[in-house]
C-alpha cells in the first residue's frame, strides 16, 4: 500500500504449516524434527549479523540437509575475503548446479576484479551462469583489453552509463578506456548529468573524479548550492566550465524548474552553451515541470531538440503533451526515442493513438492500426487498451493442453524448486525466491519452456505459494494459463465481503494481486501487512470506521479482519472518488491526499484516466494503478465468463465539481 516495493521487502512473521502437498524431501525432515531447520534459520541470522564464528559452529550440524547448501553458502561468503582459493573450489564443486554456486561465484568474481586478480578472474568467468552482474561484465571487459586490446570500449560505455549507482567494476573500467584514449571525456560528463538528474551525487562525484578529483569537490559543491556557482560565471567559458554550468542548470532544475527555464534563456548561455547542452537541460526543466503537472511542462521541452534528449526525458515529454491534448508532440517524441523505448507497450499505444488522432489519409490510419495490432493481448494494461482499440474486449483466453503427469514430475522433482519451496515454508522467503527464479530462468542453461514455466507454476500454486505460481505462468510467451496467472485464494471470504458493501470482486482480487501477491503474513518494510497490506494507523482509522468493535492491531494479520478492514477502507475511498477506480487505487498506494492534487485544480482539463493514470508523478503509484486496473478486468473476465471493457473501468478523472463536498475529510 506504500511506497515500497512490496514483493522486495515480504518477510514472513513465522514459520508456515507444510500442506499436505510438501515436497517428500522437506516433509520427511520436518515431520522427522525441527531442530535442523532452526538452525538453518538461526544461520540465516548469524550471517546478516556478519557472525563468522557462530556459521562456522553451526554448518556441520546441517550436513545433508536440503538448504546445506544455503547454510554453506552464508558460511563461506562471510569470510570470502580470507578464504583460500582451495576453499572457494571445493565450494564451487560440491554444490555444482546450484544457484548457490554460481551466486558464490558471483561474489568471488567481484573480489577477485577489485583485488586486480586477472589470471583468475579470467580463469573462472567463463563458469559464470547468470552473468547479469554489470560490475562482473566490466571487469571481464577490461580482462579482454589488457589480454588483447580488444576494442571493447562501446559495451563499456553502454554498461556504465546505465548503472544507477556508483559500483566499482564498471568506473574502473572506464577509467581504463579513458586513460588509453578510447573513452572520451564527453562520456564522463554525460555520467555525471545523469546522476544529477537522478538526484544521485555519488555518481556524478564519482565520474568527474575519474578527470580530476578537484572537479569532484567542485560538483559536490554546485550539487548543494547551484545559484551561487552560476551566479559566478560571468566569463567565456571553456569545456570545463560549461560542462560544470551543465551540472548547475541540471541541478536548478531539479529545485526549481520555472528559475531554470528563466536563467538558461539569459543571453550569455545562449550564446555560449551549445544546443546540445541547453537541450539536456530544457529536457530536464520539462521532465521536473511535468512531474509537478506544470501547465507550462510541454512549452519547455518545446525549446530543446527531440533528438538531443534522453529516453527518460522524451517519456515526460509524451505524459505532458497528453495532458496538453498536444498529439503532434506526442508523434515528434516518440519518434526521438531509442529503438528498445519505442518498443515498449507504454509508448508504441500512445504513439498508435497520436498517428490515429492525426491520420489523414488511409496509408496513416493503417499504421496506427499495426501498432495497435502489434501489442493487443490481454497480458498488461496497455494491451488491453490496443484490443479495445480494434474493437475487440477483454476476454479469458482459452486454457493451454492440461500438464501431462510427466511435466508435473519433471516439475516436482526439480531440486532447485524444491529446495526454493522448503526454504519459504521455513520462513526464508527471500532466499526461496531468489532461488526459484534461478532455477527457472537458468533450467538447462536456456530457461524453461512455456510448458516447464507452466508445470513450475502448477506446483508453487499446488503449495499455495502464489506469488512464484503468479510470476513463472506470466513468463509463458506462446500460451496464457489465466487460472495461474489469476488465482483466487480465499475466494468464500472475498466474494462473501464484497457482496456485503458492495463491492466489486473483481477489484478487490487485482488489488490484493498487485499488493501481496496473496501472501498471509505478507509484511512491507514499512508496516503494511497481511493480503490487502494495510498500515496500522489505516487499520485502526477504518475499524471504528466499520463499526469493528474491540479491535487490536495484531488482528490485522487475520485472514478475515484483514479482508474486511482492506476492503472498509477501499470502500470509503472509491465512495470519495465518486466510483474511480484509479483514483482510488492511487489513493490506496499513496494515501488519499495525493490523487486529489493530481486531479487538478479548477479549470483543469478533464482527461482520460489512462492519461491520468500515465502522468501519476510517482513511479510505483504510476504502475501500481495500471496493474490493478488491468488486473481487476481480467478477473471481471473470469469471475463473469463474458467479455470486459479496461475503458469503461477506466473512465475519466478531471477536478473535483465547484461545491461538492468530500464524502470523508478525514481519510488517511
Amino acid at each position: 500500500m506504500q511506497f515500497s516495493t512490496i514483493l522486495t521487502s515480504i518477510v514472513l512473521l513465522g514459520v508456515l504449516t507444510l500442506s499436505a502437498n510438501t515436497p517428500a524431501q522437506a516433509q520427511s525432515q520436518v515431520a522427522g524434527t525441527t531442530a535442523p531447520d532452526q538452525t538453518i534459520l538461526e544461520m540465516s541470522q548469524a550471517f546478516k549479523k556478519g557472525n563468522t564464528k557462530r556459521l562456522s559452529e553451526l554448518l556441520p550440524q546441517v550436513r545433508d540437509h536440503t538448504l546445506e547448501p544455503w547454510a554453506a553458502y552464508w558460511e563461506l561468503r562471510a569470510r570470502l575475503d580470507s578464504a583460500s582459493p582451495a576453499e572457494i573450489q571445493q565450494f564451487l564443486n560440491r554444490f555444482a548446479g546450484t544457484y548457490q554456486e554460481d551466486r558464490l561465484r558471483n561474489d568471488w568474481l567481484l573480489l577477485l576484479g577489485q583485488r586486480q586478480e586477472w589470471g583468475t578472474f579470467m580463469a573462472e568467468y567463463p563458469n559464470f551462469r547468470m552473468n547479469d552482474d554489470r560490475s562482473v561484465q566490466c571487469y571481464a571487459l577490461m580482462t579482454d583489453f589488457k589480454s588483447s586490446e580488444r576494442d571493447v570500449v562501446q559495451q563499456v560505455e553502454a554498461l556504465w552509463l546505465a548503472q544507477r549507482d556508483a559500483d566499482a567494476g564498471c568506473a574502473a573500467a572506464a577509467e581504463q578506456q579513458l586513460k588509453a584514449r578510447k573513452l572520451p571525456p564527453q562520456t564522463v560528463w554525460l555520467r555525471a548529468r545523469l546522476g544529477f538528474e537522478n538526484d544521485n551525487l555519488r555518481v556524478a562525484t564519482q565520474a568527474v573524479g575519474l578527470l580530476n578529483a578537484e572537479w569532484a569537490t567542485t560538483a559536490s559543491a554546485i550539487y548543494s548550492n547551484p545559484e551561487h556557482y552560476l551566479e559566478g560565471k560571468l566569463l567565456a567559458l571553456r569545456l570545463r566550465t560549461k560542462e560544470l554550468v551543465t551540472l548547475a542548470m541540471i541541478r536548478l532544475a531539479a529545485k526549481d524548474p520555472a528559475a531554470a527555464a528563466i536563467e538558461i534563456d539569459k543571453l550569455r548561455w545562449k550564446t555560449q552553451l551549445s544546443q546540445e547542452e541547453r537541450s539536456w537541460v530544457w529536457g530536464v526543466i520539462g521532465k521536473r515541470a511535468a512531474m509537478r503537472l506544470s501547465a507550462d511542462a510541454l512549452a519547455y521541452f518545446m525549446k530543446g531538440q527531440d533528438q538531443l534528449m534522453q529516453d527518460d526525458q522524451l517519456a515526460w515529454k509524451v505524459r505532458a503533451a497528453l495532458r496538453a491534448g498536444n498529439w503532434a508532440q506526442v508523434v515528434a517524441a516518440t519518434a526521438a526515442m531509442s529503438e528498445s523505448q519505442r518498443q515498449d507497450a507504454s509508448w508504441t499505444y500512445w504513439r498508435a493513438r497520436a498517428l490515429q488522432k492525426l491520420a489523414k489519409n488511409e496509408a496513416e490510419r493503417a499504421e496506427a492500426r499495426r501498432l495497435l495490432q502489434s501489442i493487443a493481448s490481454v497480458r498488461g494494461f496497455y494491451e488491453q487498451l490496443a484490443l479495445e482499440e480494434l474493437g475487440q474486449r477483454i476476454s479469458a483466453p482459452a486454457r493451454p493442453e492440461p500438464l501431462t503427469q510427466e511435466e508435473k514430475d519433471a516439475a516436482r522433482l526439480n531440486p532447485g524448486l524444491d529446495r526454493s519451496l522448503y526454504a519459504i515454508q521455513i520462513g526464508l522467503r527471500s532466499e526461496g525466491v531468489r532461488e526459484w527464479n534461478y532455477s527457472v530462468n537458468m533450467h538447462q542453461r536456456g530457461g524453461m519452456n512455456d510448458r516447464e514455466l507452466l508445470a513450475a507454476a502448477d506446483l508453487a500454486c499446488q503449495h499455495e505459494v502464489w506469488d512464484r505460481c503468479i510470476n513463472t505462468s506470466e513468463r509463458t510467451k506462446n500460451v496464457i494459463d489465466f487460472a495461474q496467472r489469476f488465482p483466487m485464494p480465499h475466494k468464500d471470504a472475498v466474494l462473501k465481503r464484497t457482496a456485503q458493501i458492495g463491492l466489486d470482486p473483481a477489484y478487490v482480487y487485482g488489488l490484493i494481486r498487485q499488493e501481496s501477491r496473496f501472501i498471509m503474513d505478507a509484511r512491507s518494510g514499512v508496516g503494511a501487512a497481511g493480503l490487502m497490506q494495510v498500515m496500522p494507523a489505516t487499520a485502526s482509522w477504518t475499524a471504528k470506521k466499520i463499526g469493528l468493535v474491540n479491535f487490536k492491531p495484531q488482528q490485522i494479520s487475520e485472514r478475515d479482519t484483514n479482508i474486511a478492514i482492506g476492503t472498509g477502507y477501499l470502500k470509503l475511498i472509491l465512495d470519495d472518488f465518486s466510483g474511480s477506480m484509479p483514483m482510488a487505487a492511487a489513493a490506496y498506494n499513496a494515501g488519499p491526499g495525493r490523487p486529489r492534487s493530481w486531479r487538478g485544480q479548477t479549470g483543469a482539463p478533464v482527461l482520460e484516466a489512462a492519461i491520468w493514470a500515465e502522468n501519476v508523478p510517482f513511479t510505483e503509484t504510476r504502475d501500481y494503478v495500471k496493474k490493478v486496473l488491468s488486473n481487476t478486468t481480467n478477473y471481471a473476465a473470469l469471475i463473469s465468463g463474458q467479455p470486459q471493457s479496461l475503458k469503461s473501468r477506466l473512465g475519466l478523472v478531471g477536478p473535483r465539481e465547484l461545491g461538492a463536498a468530500l464524502v470523508n475529510t478525514d481519510l488517511p
